[in-house]
């Protein structure tokens, strides 16, 4: 029978592997003490050293009687006078002490044994419904907050509408010249905001579905837009290389957030600081002051372009998406997290839920969930393309969670729109985790 032979490097990686196996649920705990032993080292101890003491003062001594670390036997000293006695007692006082609290001060200076915490178990996700009308790419969504309706923008420069429940379409608009890139909606107005390649940033008043006012600066395509949470102010970005923060009322250009040294493709706010987040292709991610309309911090650790943002509904962190890998940071001065790698592809869109559900649309059509805490990739999706499309049209532009989070609604290439819902069918046993942990030290960046 032959043998099969490995490299150097293989034989020694696998010995590695073995030994950690081995040893991983041990490491960094101390050795248990023997109390009886060590009991027994301390009388003799004290024994040696109070012998001298006895015999040479056998005339004028003092009897203590001492019960050393709660051990049985009585042992028996004897001092010259009553000054050593106290003397000893002190030291033998701070001898235990120090022994005692030895024990609690060490463990708390110990470091815990590493643990890889497991991910937390995430039913799949189907698909559901498949939303047809748009003639071109849909490039956006945004679920307006009473979680009824829905909106799209796409490539054929229309916005429609569309019933959450249904899936059915309420209501086009019309009024771009080009691609739609960027629509959101106003939780403290009945206004709808959208940006496209036309360099046009337009809001829409929903109560007339009409046009009510234009925000002109840009330069360029205008690739996404987002509303501030707290105050009434919309930030747009460009191919202009620049990010512009806008007073949605009297149509002011407020600041110009200039720094980025090439088209800035996404832009994320929140009411903390800090207040802006944008994502650029060149490579860096940029978090803003928005009162001085300056940087506060710049990330350059991504080596591809970043394509999007998104920020975690709960915690103080946020991810960014990219074709090297998906990184994880963390809130206000943009601390690494950790890289989430395997969606090898440009990553379009990013969308997270409450559970710490992480959901990764790429160019090539495929969709990758992904535990939040712990990045192990649980599911990969690669939806059917629509009939009558080429099977190359199979991006996914954009992704977003309804406000219940329990549908997952994608912009596709092929000029759908996809539902996706958790499968009630699926237990833990039906699905389970198949966790493997990288026994590599995590990267710093």
């Amino acid at each position: 029978m032959d043998v099969q032979k490995h490299s150097v490097h293989t034989l020694v990686f696998r010995s590695l592997k073995r030994t950690h196996d081995m040893f991983v649920s041990d490491h960094a705990k101390s050795v248990a003490l023997d109390e009886e032993s060590r009991t027994g080292a301390s009388v003799s101890d004290i024994h040696r050293h109070a012998g001298g003491a006895e015999r040479s003062h056998a005339h004028s001594t003092v009897v203590v009687g001492y019960r050393v670390f709660q051990h049985s036997h009585l042992v028996q000293l004897k001092f010259p006078n009553e000054v050593q006695l106290y003397l000893f007692i002190i030291c033998l006082f701070l001898f235990q002490s120090l022994m005692e609290g030895g024990g609690t001060r060490n463990s708390a200076l110990t470091r815990k044994a590493p643990t890889m915490p497991k991910p937390q178990w995430h039913p799949p996700w189907k698909l559901f419904r498949v939303i047809s009308g748009h003639l071109g790419w849909v490039r956006s969504i945004a679920v307006e907050p009473g979680n009824q309706w829905f909106v799209t923008g796409s490539a054929d420069r229309t916005i429609k509408i569309w019933d959450l429940a249904s899936g059915k379409l309420k209501l086009s608009l019309t009024g771009h010249i080009s691609t739609v890139r960027g629509v959101a909606v106003s939780s403290r107005s009945p206004y709808l905001f959208s940006c496209g390649e036309d360099k046009q940033v337009k809001c829409w008043d929903l109560e007339y579905n009409k046009v009510i006012r234009h925000y002109h600066g840009h330069l360029s395509a205008v690739y996404d837009l987002d509303l501030h949470p707290t105050i009434d102010v919309l930030v747009t970005c460009s191919r202009d290389a620049t990010a512009r923060v806008w007073d949605i009322r009297t149509k002011a250009n407020v600041h110009t957030l200039t720094g980025h040294t090439n088209t800035v493709a996404t832009v994320r706010c929140q009411a903390a600081e800090p207040q802006i987040i944008t994502g650029s292709h060149d490579s860096t991610i940029r978090l803003w002051d928005l009162i001085a309309g300056k940087t506060r911090v710049t990330l350059t650790n991504h080596k591809k372009s970043v394509r999007t943002l998104v920020l975690h509904p709960r915690q103080y962190t946020f991810a960014s998406g990219s074709a090297d890998n998906i990184k994880q940071w963390m809130f206000p001065d943009g601390n690494f997290i950790q890289n989430l790698s395997g969606h090898n592809a440009i990553i379009n869109t990013l969308a997270v839920n409450s559970d710490g559900v992480l959901v990764s649309g790429a160019d090539n059509g495929t969709i990758h969930m992904w535990d939040w805490r712990t990045g192990y990739n649980f599911q990969r999706i690669h939806a059917a393309v629509q009939p009558g499309s080429l099977d190359s049209e199979s991006g996914i532009f954009a992704c977003l969670f309804d406000h219940s989070e329990s549908r997952l609604i994608t912009a596709e290439a092929d000029k759908t729109i996809k539902v996706y819902k958790e499968d009630d069918t699926a237990t833990e046993e039906s699905h389970p985790i198949n966790w493997k942990p990288e026994i590599l030290k995590r990267k710093r960046f």
